[in-house]
């Protein structure tokens, strides 16, 4: 399976939570498993943005990005954590190549609206050009990819935008072909109220859980991006399942770890 493997800054910020995925990552290649990675860092960004006097300023949880911070973006994701994070897993022995939008011409921006204000930088996929990215899983290669890039038909000065890495999973889970979109983080999947896990949601059954309050807090971006990438890619199996295991991507393929994104037409053939 074309597994995209989306990877939350906080938990790559360690250099045992990198082993940790670099050996994930290793053993779905070793069950014939073709991940593509896609990372965040929004940790990093704002410990260098403050060492750079920046002020952080956000709106609906997404990073306010100006022209200063979007270079301190593509310098933090583009480069520190991305090279880092290709370095673990060539240490676990994964051919990672790290890419960004730029690379190939992989994705490009578009600027992302918001009624009211004034976001800056911060873009959403605008259109995808899978070329690269397809030729490197031919020569047995894993993309990684940070989720900065021009907008199309940019000056050569524009600073490249900000996209948020989870918002950016489905358009290019769905543009690459993949047959999951895997969501790995820090708890073990979507909780009921007495706190069990629940193996499978609907965009209804969402809803709910955010109408009485039992998905609060971190939780809700977490089922945004889900509902996401399902809504971009229909077909695809999409979970947020726990990280932090040496197993952990290919035991979020399984239907007892994590929970599982389907469509109400989905969940009503299944019964």
């Amino acid at each position: 399976m074309r597994l995209l493997v989306k990877i939350g800054g906080a938990q790559i910020e360690q250099p045992d939570a990198r082993a940790r995925l670099g050996a994930a990552i290793a053993a779905a290649r070793r069950a014939g498993h073709e991940p593509i990675v896609v990372h965040g860092g929004g940790n990093q960004i704002r410990a260098t943005s403050q060492a750079m006097g920046l002020t952080d300023r956000y709106h609906d949880g997404l990073r306010i990005t100006d022209a200063a911070t979007a270079e301190v973006v593509l310098m933090v994701l583009a480069g520190s954590v991305n090279r880092t994070l290709v370095a673990a897993l060539q240490r676990a022995g994964v051919p990672a190549v790290g890419l960004s939008g730029a690379d190939g011409g992989t994705f490009t921006a578009q600027p992302l609206q918001r009624p009211g204000v004034d976001l800056g930088f911060v873009g959403a996929i605008d259109r995808v050009e899978p070329r690269l990215v397809l030729s490197l899983l031919a020569q047995g290669y894993v993309p990684v990819l940070a989720t900065v890039a021009p907008r199309d038909g940019a000056a050569p000065d524009e600073p490249f935008f900000n996209l948020n890495a989870d918002h950016a999973a489905g358009p290019l889970c769905r543009a690459f072909a993949c047959d999951a979109a895997l969501f790995l983080t820090d708890v073990p999947g979507v909780l009921d109220a007495r706190g069990a896990r629940l193996p499978a949601l609907t965009p209804g059954d969402c809803d709910a859980l955010v109408q009485s309050g039992v998905a609060r807090g971190g939780m809700l971006p977490k089922l945004d991006a889900a509902l996401r990438a399902l809504r971009d890619h229909p077909r695809a199996i999409v979970k947020i399942a726990p990280g932090g295991t040496d197993d952990a991507v290919c035991a979020a393929l399984r239907a007892d770890v994590g929970t599982r994104f389907v469509t109400d037409h989905e969940a009503t053939r299944n019964g």
